[in-house]
């Protein structure tokens, strides 16, 4: 039985964290599984093969590692990547060649706020050599900040809602009754006391319940104005920018025609459409392997970081590649790109840039 992640934390020995980053470093280098000899050769493994081995079978038995073959090597499992993120993973400082890369970037001018993100995926997707995607969203969920209703015609109804965003949306509703102005100035008061500034969790049967109990001879309209409501409360705000899915076919794992196929059509469909959002409110955040959204995507991780773009806007950029993937290499990538957009947005104008080099360059020993 695998046991949970603060267990396994407190079981492992020094030994076997130092022998699991190995592994997991030796793999993302080589995309073969890694055998003890390999791992006794490796500088600074002052122990035995023997004593490799037996650490190896330990770290399998709690779900760590995997063995794809009787007489192969181990790799790590998703569980293995996830401790390694967690807890052996070490910083990745960004070499000069880097930074001036990313910075060469930013050379273009990229005034408005959809060409820059149409571009952000592009580049990140160039710089990392994976798929990439971005997008431009508002910072925090939508709410509704304002109801109106008006009379249209003898059975219909313009219901129009402002939203936070500052967005104002309407829909026609047409019922087979009269509604009276009194009672349709009544539940445009009654939506606006009730339903502004919630969440699509907020709008309960029990705020419907008691709206409709107060709306008089509008009582048929408020279901379906809290449709209305939910379907923009939930609606996926912003375009998203998907590209690079073929680079892909270029890593080990998707040699495959049909896994290939299977992937990149997921990588159209369900990122896009169920796109993997940061818990919180900044930084990065890494999805390994099955913590992705679809079955498809299951030996697939993401890495995502959003920035601030102002006007209450944030904008988020994300790499998707194998479970294989340089975990701290890309998450120094994807933060200082990041930053830079950040003040890029922050300051009109004046995208100034950190030197090249300097306190970003590559750690040695990273």
């Amino acid at each position: 039985m695998k046991q949970t992640g603060e267990a396994i934390r407190l079981e492992l020995s020094e030994r076997k964290k130092k022998i699991l980053r190995a592994i997991v470093d030796s793999y993302v280098r080589t995309a073969e599984p890694v055998g003890s000899k390999a791992i006794a050769a490796m500088p600074g493994m002052d122990f035995s093969s023997a004593t490799i081995r037996n650490e190896m079978a330990d770290l399998t038995a709690l779900g760590l590692l995997e063995q794809p073959h009787t007489s192969a090597g181990r790799v790590p499992s998703a569980a293995g990547y996830r401790f390694y993120v967690d807890e052996l993973m070490q910083e990745y400082r960004l070499s000069v060649e880097e930074t001036r890369s990313i910075n060469q970037a930013f050379e273009g001018k990229m005034q408005q706020v959809d060409q820059v993100i149409s571009q952000v995926g592009k580049l990140v997707s160039k710089l990392t050599n994976l798929p990439a995607y971005a997008l431009a969203a508002p910072a925090k969920p939508v709410t509704a900040q304002r109801f109106d209703l008006i009379q249209a015609g003898p059975e219909s109804i313009i219901l129009i809602v402002m939203l936070d965003s500052n967005q104002v949306k309407n829909k026609l509703i047409r019922l087979p009754l009269e509604i009276n102005e009194q009672d349709l100035h009544t539940l445009a008061a009654l939506l606006n006391a009730s339903l502004t500034g919630l969440s699509a969790e907020g709008v309960t049967p029990d705020v419907l319940t008691r709206i409709t109990r107060a709306a008089g001879t509008a009582a048929p309209l408020v279901p379906l104005a809290a449709e209305f409501l939910l379907e923009l409360l939930r609606e996926k705000p912003g375009e998203v920018y998907m590209t690079g899915q073929a680079k892909l076919l270029a890593q080990p794992e998707y040699r495959d025609v049909d896994k290939a196929q299977t992937v990149l059509a997921s990588l159209d469909e369900d990122i896009v459409t169920n796109l993997p959002a940061l818990a919180g409110g900044s930084g990065t955040q890494i999805l390994v392997g099955p913590e992705n959204i679809a079955a498809e995507l299951k030996d697939t991780s993401v890495v995502m970081t959003k920035f601030d773009i102002g006007d209450g806007m944030q904008g988020m950029i994300g790499v998707v590649g194998p479970t294989r993937m340089d975990y701290a290499q890309i998450t120094a990538r994807l933060s200082y790109f990041a930053e830079n957009l950040g003040r890029m947005f922050q300051k009109p104008g004046d995208a100034a840039l950190p030197p090249a080099g300097g306190d970003h360059e590559k750690d040695p020993e990273a």
